[in-house]
């Protein structure tokens, strides 16, 4: 399946979650934090108030509650709001 956001929204793949232990005790993917941070694979063309700055292929850090979660050939990915980025990774 192919997405195209529309307008300022940005389609972004989550980076994997860490794997964290405690003291030997693994904790299951239900307790693992969500990463603030992604890679951009596909952008809208922006607004005439609003100008995309993100490209695809741009590494970004997000808000924690940040984006819509949809789930494309089984990969799971975030559909969000230009402002809702905070940064680009360099």
């Amino acid at each position: 399946m192919n997405i195209k956001p529309l307008a300022d929204r940005v389609l972004v793949i989550p980076a994997a979650a860490e794997e964290k232990t405690v003291s030997g005790i693994i904790i299951p993917d239900t307790a693992k934090e969500k990463p603030l941070k992604g890679e951009v694979v596909a952008v809208g063309k922006g607004t005439k108030e609003e100008e995309m700055v993100v490209k695809q292929g741009d590494h970004v850090l997000y808000g924690k509650y940040a984006g819509t979660e949809i789930e494309i050939d089984g990969v799971q990915h975030l559909i969000m709001r230009q402002s809702d980025i905070l940064g680009i990774i360099e």
